[in-house]
């Protein structure tokens, strides 16, 4: 179960936006003093800020990186790897069990 959210969503997008516009207005400005500034106005740590900043622009394309949306489909791929790998490890510790029941000349 994921930690319930700190920020609304509303201030959430509200702050982002504001970032976005800050570097728009003032390209000469670094993401870092936009953030600062910003977070300070809206109440939200300039770390988690900064962070929301560089996602947005990854899941926007005018970083490269992974989007969430491509960290959630590998997360579930990995959940659905590690599921096959332990049915799979069951599965051959069965089959071994049953073939010395079958035969127990068999040296495993």
């Amino acid at each position: 179960m994921p930690a319930p959210r700190k920020y609304p969503d509303e201030l959430r997008e509200r702050a982002l936006r504001l970032v976005e516009e800050a570097m728009t207005v003032d390209p000469q400005l670094s993401l870092n003093a936009v953030v600062h500034r910003i977070g300070q106005r809206v109440g939200i740590v300039p770390d988690t800020l900064r962070g929301w900043a560089k996602q947005r622009r990854v899941d926007t394309g005018k970083v490269p990186g992974t989007t969430s949306d491509d960290a959630k489909k590998i997360k579930a791929l990995e959940a659905e790897v590690r599921e096959l790998k332990r049915a799979n490890e069951i599965l051959l510790a069965a089959s071994s069990f049953f073939a010395r029941e079958l035969d127990p000349r068999l040296p495993w």
